[in-house]
């Protein structure tokens, strides 16, 4: 019975968002457990402390699409527009221009493409930035959304899910994401 209502939940969100997740249905007919475990662990996308939404959504979004610029990178921008990002912000951001961005965003699209490329001296030079500005619970914040960007499309290409890259939708105006992260 328990199982039945989640997966009208999955059901009622896949067309809120217009998004498959047929691997989250798979996920719970599989192994319940699992199913619950995965629950908590897609929390830590849910953290936003003390950062502001376009430097929080700047990390996610580089992250996702270095995972994943399909599905999952769709997702994360109907969310991003849902909680108030402008389009021109995503667009941008996904764009990869960093001459396009505001300073803030552009710090957070630096320090996200560092951190994937293990670039120490980047990851150093904006981490350090990021904190002094917005402190270390806001350090948490971005660490948790690279994490989360990068486990949903993970998992999925892991067991079976994962889509090719597509050519990306913000307010009804097609975008080839930058893929490169360094």
């Amino acid at each position: 019975m328990l199982k039945r209502f989640i997966h009208k939940k999955l059901a009622a969100f896949e067309k809120d968002f217009g998004y498959d997740a047929s691997y989250m249905h798979d996920l719970l007919d599989t192994d319940f457990d699992a199913f619950r475990k995965w629950g908590r662990a897609t929390a830590l996308g849910q953290y936003r402390k003390d950062v502001p939404l376009d430097v929080y959504t700047a990390v996610g979004l580089t992250g996702v699409v270095a995972a994943d610029c399909g599905p999952c990178a769709q997702l994360g921008i109907t969310m991003a527009l849902r909680q108030g990002v402008p389009g021109a912000t995503i667009s941008r951001i996904l764009r990869g221009n960093l001459d396009e961005m505001t300073e803030p965003t552009r710090l957070g699209v630096r320090f996200a493409r560092a951190v994937i490329a293990r670039d120490s001296i980047v990851v150093d030079e904006t981490r350090a930035e990021l904190e002094r500005r917005y402190g270390k619970r806001a350090m948490v914040s971005l660490g948790f959304a690279l994490c989360a960007a990068q486990l949903y499309p993970t998992f999925k290409w892991a067991t079976g899910y994962g889509h090719a890259c597509q050519r990306l939708q913000v307010e009804g105006t097609t975008i080839a994401p930058k893929l490169a992260v360094a």
